[in-house]
Formats: structure tokens, sequence, C-alpha cells
């Protein structure tokens, strides 16, 4: 009886520090959403609740000058998304970076900035620059892409817009109807500075981070050819290919979560 008891108790000690293990695990690993040019955080929404039932904890990154925010746009830089990034993250550590567009411009500098913080980046459909690039740089060499025809730049109000018409056919072509004329109705400028920044990435910091690329093979903005060539000599290995638009986080979500679950284990 006596033996019994004792390995009952094994039993029970063991269940339990199996499950705490697996929670903790959880605990330290924190998504950190920073959505793309022309969007806002809450356009990640599905991803992120999904996340959060799963056990993970979840943080997303409104940038200066979008959403509901109010920031004049030519008061905006690089290195003011780059530290509203930084601010979200505070002092917690083992994040999962994730960068959709040209938000992986900016999680390329913000990881160059506090690697010590960052324990995995992953490109969703993102732009992937090397030292001294910026978005403008990499994006001119685009052939494929359709963003071009539909672009308009307000130099004097320091912003840049895509033409409404032009807006499913570059960013949501195969989202449902109602979705893509939701969003070619409610698109935002974009300011422009930022997207003409250089970034400033080193090997020793940006370059020691793990890196996974979720490439997205039907996109009209960042052309699958763009995509491959950028992983390739940023020498990521872990490429996911996705059937996918510019928006997987709203035309194919759960495929985009199994990923990004994958992906944080």
């Amino acid at each position: 009886m006596k033996t019994k008891f004792i390995m009952t108790a094994i039993l029970i000690l063991f269940f339990i520090g199996s499950k705490a293990s697996t929670y903790s695990s959880k605990e330290k690993n924190t998504f950190v959403i920073v959505h793309g040019a022309w969007s806002k955080a809450s356009d990640w929404d599905n991803v992120s609740n999904s996340l959060k039932t799963k056990g993970y904890n979840v943080l997303m990154v409104n940038l200066p000058g979008h959403g509901d925010d109010k920031t004049p746009m030519n008061s905006i830089t690089l290195q003011t998304y780059v530290d509203a990034v930084k601010k979200v993250i505070g002092t917690k550590e083992e994040i999962i970076l994730v960068g959709h567009s040209f938000g992986g411009i900016v999680i390329s500098q913000v990881a160059e900035e506090i690697p010590q913080q960052i324990k995995k980046l992953i490109y969703i459909a993102a732009y992937i620059p090397k030292n001294g690039e910026s978005l403008f740089s990499i994006a001119q060499t685009d052939t494929q892409s359709h963003i071009g025809k539909y672009l308009k730049i307000n130099e004097s109000e320091g912003y840049v817009q895509i033409a409404k018409e032009g807006v499913i056919d570059v960013f949501a072509a195969d989202a449902p109807k109602p979705i893509g004329e939701y969003i070619a109705s409610n698109i935002q400028p974009e300011p422009l500075t930022p997207l003409a920044t250089p970034v400033k990435l080193s090997n020793s910091r940006f370059g020691k981070i793990k890196k996974t690329a979720i490439l997205t093979t039907e996109d009209h903005t960042i052309s699958i050819a763009l995509q491959e060539k950028m992983a390739k000599e940023a020498n990521i290995e872990n490429q996911l290919f996705m059937k996918s638009s510019h928006t997987p986080f709203i035309a194919h979500t759960e495929k985009l979560i199994h990923f990004l679950l994958e992906e944080a284990k």
C-alpha cells in the first residue's frame, strides 16, 4: 500500500511538472506582430485572438500614423516606427517578432537594436533588407509587382497612397469580395520618409538571429521572385510557401496561424 501511494505521488508530481513546463515554455514566447504599410494593428485581430486561445502571449503594434493614431505624417521616420515596437516589447525577452510587408523592414532594424531580446524573426510576404537598403530601393527592382501603376506620391505633405481602383489587385485579389471592397474603401495614406530610409544592420547583431520567411506565391505587391531572392540573400533556409495574395492574414488565416504555431515550438 505504501509503495502504491509513493508511486501515485510521483506520477502526480510528474504530471504537474510536465504541465508547468509546457505552460512556462509558452509563457516565455511572446509574439509581437508588426503590420505593413497602408495597414493597422487591428487587421491582425483574427490571427492574434487565435494565437491567444492557444496559450501564447500576443502583442500587436499599431505604428504611428496608422489606424486611429493621428501622429502627423511629415513627422514620422523609420526610427519612430522602431521605437514604437521597442516600447511595446519593453523588457520582455524570447520575442518572436513578426513583420508583414514593410513590417519586415521595421523588425529588421528592431532586431539590430535589441538582438538579445529577440528569439526569432518571422517575415510574412515581407521585405527582407540588407544593410543600407530601404523599401524603395528594394521595391524598384521588382518588375513583376503591380503596385507601381497605382502609386500616388504627395511629396509636399509627406505621404504616398494607392489608388482605390488598384487596392484589391495589389493587396487582396483572393480575399472575399466584401472584404476586398472594405479594404479599398478604408485604406489610409502611408508616411513617405520611412519607406525611403535605409536600414543599418550588422552581421554581429541582426545577422545572428534565427529567421523564417513565409512567402506568398500569388502576391501582386511583392513578387514571389523577389521574395525568394531576398530570403536567399538573407541566408534564410527556413522558407514556407503559401498560395496566397499579399494578405494571408485575411484570405488564409488558418493556414497562416498553423505556420506561426509551428514556428513557435
